[in-house]
């Protein structure tokens, strides 16, 4: 009889995971492969080996060939995860793939909050709940520490950073991150889609911002608002960045 480990072999968890979403806008693929590979070379590192999520809802009314669509992105690098929206008979060639299918409600163009770093940082937590207020669940974090590379923090309500974010490290919150150093990594602010948030920094330097899912790779991002402190919003959609 074969030993038997009293130790669980594996464990099913419940968790959400940040992942970019692609929107499809067309069907011509030699055009798409064209443009995203374009897009790519912008920013190879970013791209390279990243996670994305199909989304088909605005071409859900015309024929897609799904697979030479997922050649596409496989070789620029990017790994597909699953498709969201699109036809009965898009979501089929899906499951012909064995591609997931996912139904998740149109938010913002970010996808969902991130799972915790294997490598967490522990911040510190404020919370605006009082007993006068009690249906108030707004948490906003502090960390006082350097974000590291590879590390990533999110919060539910506003970030505050009194240090430096490095380069490959992500920063997350659902409101507006405060950043009092260096931001050389990614930050993301109003991830579940809230466009007044904000992102403020003292020193420019970030691989990638984004408001609500609305973002910009460090190559899309004017020298003049490099190392120095600027805000960062949405007016009418377009990712603003003004010196302060």
């Amino acid at each position: 009889m074969p030993n038997q480990s009293s130790s669980p072999a594996f464990e099913f968890k419940s968790s959400v995971i940040t992942v970019p979403v692609l929107n499809i806008y067309t069907t011509d693929i030699n055009s798409f492969s064209l443009q995203l590979r374009e897009k790519v070379k912008q920013a190879a590192d970013f791209f390279k080996n990243s996670s994305v999520l199909i989304d088909l809802q605005n071409v859900q009314d015309q024929d897609l060939n799904l697979a030479l669509l997922l050649d596409a992105i496989h070789n620029v690098e990017i790994l597909p995860i699953g498709i969201r929206g699109g036809s009965e008979a898009q979501q089929q060639s899906a499951k012909k793939i064995q591609l997931p299918i996912f139904n998740i409600p149109r938010v913002s163009t970010e996808a969902a909050p991130a799972e915790k770093s294997p490598k967490p940082v522990t911040p510190s937590a404020t919370t605006n709940q009082s007993s006068e207020e009690p249906q108030n669940n707004t948490i906003n974090t502090l960390v006082t520490q350097p974000i590291r590379s590879g590390q990533r923090v999110y919060a539910k309500g506003d970030l505050v950073i009194t240090s430096h974010v490095s380069a490959g490290a992500e920063v997350m919150a659902e409101g507006n991150i405060h950043i009092y150093g260096a931001l050389r990594g990614r930050a993301l602010a109003g991830v579940l889609g809230d466009e007044n948030s904000r992102i403020f920094c003292t020193d420019l330097q970030a691989e990638l911002i984004s408001i609500a899912g609305n973002y910009r790779i460090s190559e899309d991002i004017e020298d003049s608002y490099k190392k120095t402190p600027v805000q960062i919003y949405l007016d009418k959609q377009a990712l603003i960045i003004k010196n302060t």
